[in-house]
């Protein structure tokens, strides 16, 4: 079964049965319940849940008047224009069921693979896709929550390439899902004032500059890698000849750091270890870590193959600090509003205002839609949020959650220090620039 499609019928059929075997009734909300009680039943979401929702309510994505006026709405665009704001972290997925190209593995249909069956279900509601029809209403809702913001905000929409070895073969039973380019930049084209894409080139594919060629003519404004999923080793030499044209064409590489969590990954976590990436720092690539590395530990490197584990956070840290990368390092803060990341790096990333112009705003999305993962009464608890504003902001989201990251992560402070406005000006970080 591994590599094979799924049809429609079949993904019923699998559904029904793998019901019957865990003893549940076969209706929506019992299947999202249970799929959102076994994430939660993960280490890295052990902490108490403070908010009363787990199902995402899937309300109108255009705020109703009395919250898009809202005082604490307004206060968040103080400061900003909207024409130079993109999220630079939007996941686009598909089950393949319109037959476009994307594609999911056949392990998330599966109750034999039950963390990964889970994950499904949930970011199912996370999106307020129709399993009916997923490919379709999941890029409806997009659209629809893109709408709701102010005029000039975009949406970076990312592919995703397949796991590869090291020969540069695709291997699609390692692969947690694919989003093909082509299919990302048509998606784009489709409401091209709201959404921009980014391509996903395995650089060990024969065919990978010809790839990131062709995706630059057809409008990809960055590439995206996730090592820990797609089997990438940033630091090795077979890397180099996908580094030259990046850094040539200053086309920046979005690429996770840190431990992976919400895709399978286990065997490969260390290719997360942002110390890895300093082979294309050091050959001129303009590098962005998302999340900020603010997930699990990495060997220190800098003190040889079999050195301590520290927080990657800590790794990342170094990195920044590291004058040599003062104009090619940035960090996304993506995810790090999520209750597995937010305690250790959250405070440290807002009290860093120097490092402000270097951090970008994306919401990694439909992440924000999975409600448990979120505590905003623990902000609350810890003074970093008003504990006024947390109803509002429970609200926002269960409208719009890209819109509620962004109004989050504008509200949350360390006593009066928040993030700039720069952060979420983001659009300066994807200007083109001569080829030359």
């Amino acid at each position: 079964m591994s590599g094979s499609s799924v049809t429609a019928a079949e993904r019923g059929s699998i559904e029904r049965h793998d019901c019957l075997l865990a003893g549940v009734p076969c209706g929506r909300r019992a299947f999202l319940v249970g799929a959102a009680s076994a994430l939660l039943a993960s280490p890295a979401l052990a902490a108490p849940l403070y908010d009363d929702r787990l199902l995402n309510p899937c309300y109108e994505a255009a705020l109703p008047e009395r919250l898009a006026t809202h005082e604490i709405v307004r206060a968040a665009w103080d400061g900003i224009d909207p024409r130079q704001v993109s999220d630079v972290h939007v996941h686009l997925v598909g089950t393949g069921d319109s037959g476009q190209g994307p594609w999911l593995s056949p392990r998330a249909w599966s109750f034999l693979h039950p963390m990964t069956f889970a994950r499904r279900l949930v970011m199912t509601n996370a999106a307020c896709a129709d399993r009916r029809a997923f490919d379709e209403s999941f890029v409806t809702r997009l659209r629809q929550l893109a709408e709701a913001f102010p005029a000039g905000v975009k949406l970076m929409l990312l592919s995703f390439d397949h796991h590869h070895d090291g020969d540069g073969r695709q291997v699609s039973e390692e692969s947690p899902f694919h989003v093909p380019d082509r299919y990302a930049a048509a998606v784009a084209a489709r409401l091209p004032w709201r959404f921009e894409w980014i391509a996903s080139i395995h650089p060990y594919r024969a065919d990978a500059v010809e790839a990131l060629e062709a995706a630059l003519q057809t409008g990809a404004r960055a590439v995206k890698w996730l090592p820990n999923a797609m089997g990438i080793d940033p630091a090795s030499p077979r890397c180099d000849r996908f580094y030259a044209p990046l850094a040539r064409t200053h086309t920046p590489l979005l690429t996770h750091g840190g431990e992976e969590a919400a895709v399978d990954s286990a065997e490969t976590q260390e290719l997360g270890n942002p110390l890895r990436l300093r082979r294309a720092l050091e050959q001129g690539v303009r590098v962005i870590v998302a999340h900020c590395a603010t997930l699990g530990k990495g060997i220190d490197l800098d003190k040889g193959a079999q050195g301590p584990r520290v927080s990657n956070f800590l790794l990342f840290t170094r990195l920044m600090e590291d004058p040599r990368y003062a104009r090619q390092l940035f960090g996304d803060i993506s995810g790090i509003v999520q209750r597995n990341r937010a305690a250790e790096a959250f405070p440290a990333l807002l009290h860093r205002t120097e490092w402000h112009p270097r951090l970008l705003w994306g919401s990694d999305y439909p992440l924000p839609g999975v409600l448990p993962l979120i505590s905003l009464a623990g902000f609350a608890e810890r003074r970093l949020l008003a504990a006024g504003e947390v109803p509002v902001l429970n609200e926002i989201r269960g409208h719009n959650p890209i819109f509620f990251d962004f109004v989050l992560k504008r509200r949350l402070a360390v006593g009066s220090t928040r993030f700039a406005p720069g952060v979420f000006e983001t659009r300066r970080m994807f200007e083109r620039r001569s080829a030359g």
